[in-house]
């Protein structure tokens, strides 16, 4: 381990969270993986982080990286080859003039998608396919059921080892085979799913009683559209092997991605591999790295340790009490420094101190429902307004602040009590 002298730590401290500010904030409109990798360059510019200690940084990031570009091949497929336009019409058509029906299909779709592809999935390939099906059904506010795709999206996000990327981090190389991880967080994760569709539902009332068309028609799915749908399905299947048998679930994504992109592009009519490249949102890995290469350099501050060490006294001495204050603080400082690096540090703290399941369970639920409160709690919400921004809609961080203070809390605390009463 580096060593460091007596003000790096503070240096370190001081870039790491001018960086985040940047990634939170967006100066100039510039792009959050600006902010992350200027902040990763300064710390190793200043002498701050080795170089080879922030390569360490990046490396630690691989299986993350391959997941996103596995699940952002498969979304980007399925939205060439028209498989989000036959979904939607089919929705819209389901609802028969209903927009509450609407909402509440959508939802329970946008349930199963973060269920079994990830809550990132739910930000990448669900956005464009809802912004699709409001399209399809004359919706004169498309805005209630796009905040769907966010919401569940870190709702239901520790239903399953793979339904967040966070989970990953948290628990590192000690991740809960699958029959141990359901009976500690089915009925947390139900609750939130509950909770969160609730008072949601309700915040939206007025716009859902608008009506929308019942005539719908649905355009015919070609060859190339079934083929992507059955690659998202097998990854599906593929996901949940891999995670009953505690395989790292990177690796089995990208080349399930790589499969079906292979599958689909040898037949397709709409375009080849540099239409499907130009498309996908590839400034997520630079973002995903430079948070990386930041936690390193707090690992190597000392930071980790002292909080592991924090975390091993209190949580032997108050095991309850220190996991409701965990998971609430947790749930706040993801929204102040994003769910990703939040996750390391907390995980790293947790794997270290040998916390008590507890306490673990309370950080894994505060680290996936907290960004429910902001814009830039965490990656699965940056990717959605990413896929917001190019289906033409807006929403402020203002607007969501509101929105998250209200659907948020109710789901911590219903969910951290079903965990800890359990």
């Amino acid at each position: 381990m580096s060593t460091v002298t007596f003000l790096q730590p503070l240096a370190v401290y001081t870039v790491a969270a001018l960086a985040t500010a940047g990634v939170i904030l967006r100066p100039f409109s510039w792009p959050e993986a600006i902010w992350a990798m200027l902040g990763a360059a300064l710390l190793v510019i200043l002498g701050l982080l080795p170089i080879r200690d922030a390569f360490t940084g990046i490396a630690k990031g691989t299986d993350v990286y391959l997941f996103l570009i596995g699940m952002m091949l498969l979304a980007e497929l399925a939205r060439q080859e028209g498989l989000f336009d036959w979904l939607a019409a089919r929705a819209a058509r389901l609802a028969a003039g209903s927009a509450r029906r609407l909402f509440l299909l959508i939802y329970g779709v946008g349930t199963l998608v973060t269920i079994f592809l990830s809550n990132d999935a739910t930000a990448v390939v669900l956005t464009p396919a809802v912004a699709a099906a409001a399209r399809a059904a004359r919706a004169e506010q498309p805005l209630p059921f796009l905040l769907i795709c966010a919401f569940i999206a870190n709702a239901a996000s520790f239903v399953l080892p793979i339904s967040n990327p966070a989970n990953l981090v948290i628990y590192g190389n000690h991740m809960p085979a699958l029959l141990q991880w359901l009976p500690r967080y089915a009925l947390p994760s139900l609750l939130s799913i509950i909770a969160t569709y609730l008072v949601l539902r309700w915040t939206q009332r007025q716009a859902l009683r608008l009506p929308i068309s019942h005539e719908v028609s649905v355009p015919a799915l070609s060859l190339c559209g079934r083929i992507a749908a059955f690659g998202i399905a097998a990854t599906a299947v593929v996901l949940m092997t891999a995670s009953a048998f505690d395989v790292a679930l990177g690796l089995p994504t990208f080349l399930a991605g790589l499969a079906t992109a292979g599958l689909v592009l040898s037949r397709s009519q709409c375009g080849g591999v540099l239409s499907v490249a130009k498309n996908i949102s590839w400034g997520v890995l630079p973002l995903v790295a430079g948070l990386f290469v930041l936690v390193e350099a707090l690992d190597k501050a000392g930071l980790l340790a002292q909080l592991s060490q924090l975390l091993h006294k209190a949580g032997n001495a108050f095991p309850d009490g220190t996991a409701w204050g965990v998971g609430a603080g947790l749930a706040a400082l993801c929204n102040v420094m994003n769910n990703l690096p939040a996750g390391l540090i907390a995980g790293n703290a947790v794997q270290a101190a040998q916390a008590p399941p507890a306490v673990t369970s309370a950080v894994l639920i505060g680290i996936d429902l907290g960004p429910n409160l902001s814009v830039t709690g965490s990656l699965a919400t940056i990717l959605w307004l990413t896929a917001l921004r190019r289906e033409g809609q807006q929403v402020s961080a203002w607007a969501f602040l509101k929105l998250g203070a209200l659907i948020m809390p109710p789901a911590l605390v219903v969910a951290l009590a079903a965990a800890l009463i359990g």
